[in-house]
């Protein structure tokens, strides 16, 4: 605690002593210590998207590819002791040998093949989760999302706060919100004008990281 102390001599002068800090009886000069320096936050970091975890192809995946090399190490084992091996697999050895390569079950067979792959591929490298819209990370280690129809529900009751709405439908996607509102009175220009202004003022509270833009359109409300 900082004070200002003032010190009494015999011959009536007084002194005004400054006395800076509290005092610390383990220092020589008697002051206090300088205070520790406060470290700075680090950066929040990125927000990027959410990845799925794919849960249902990653276990159909793994179901298949257990279930063929469990028939096929069992029929190699069978062979090995001296049994017969299993009826498909001369029959698909003979299949393989005597068949075209533009046969069309060939090329059935390998067209399904390529497409079960290129799916598998995009399924690897793409984050999924399209319904969850990353928000802005203020705090390291902690990362939020908004589910898109959370934000459809918000936006549309900024809305309908708006004088001259009768209806809005609000429909957002990863890059593009679309606003489609019906006015029973005032001009459709003003009208738009204040939607858009509510509806920019409340995507910025939504805190999303990646903002999309937004497009408004009003019509005049039917009468009936």
């Amino acid at each position: 605690m900082s004070t200002t102390g003032a010190e009494s001599e015999p011959g009536g002068d007084t002194r005004r002593l400054p006395v800076v800090g509290s005092y610390d009886p383990d220092r020589p000069d008697g002051s206090s210590p300088e205070p520790p320096e406060v470290p700075a936050e680090p950066p929040a970091g990125r927000a990027s998207r959410f990845w799925s975890q794919r849960r249902v192809p990653s276990a159909l995946t793994a179901l298949v590819v257990l279930g063929a090399a469990g028939i096929l190490l069992y029929d190699i084992a069978a062979v090995r002791a001296d049994r017969a091996p299993m009826g498909w697999r001369p029959r698909l050895a003979r299949e393989l040998a005597t068949r075209p390569l533009d046969d069309w079950l060939v090329v059935t067979c390998a067209a399904v093949a390529a497409l079960i792959g290129l799916w598998l591929i995009v399924l690897a490298v793409t984050p999924g989760l399209r319904d969850i819209l990353p928000m802005r990370r203020s705090t390291t280690g902690v990362r939020a999302g908004l589910d898109r129809h959370a934000a459809e529900l918000t936006l549309r009751d900024r809305a309908m706060e708006v004088s001259g709405v009768h209806t809005c439908r609000v429909r957002v996607g990863r890059r593009r919100i679309k606003a489609r509102a019906a006015s029973h009175f005032r001009d459709l220009d003003e009208v738009s004008a204040d939607l858009g202004t509510a509806l920019n003022e409340g995507l910025v509270q939504l805190g999303l990281a990646r903002p999309p833009a937004l497009t408004v359109s009003v019509q005049r409300a039917q009468k009936g």
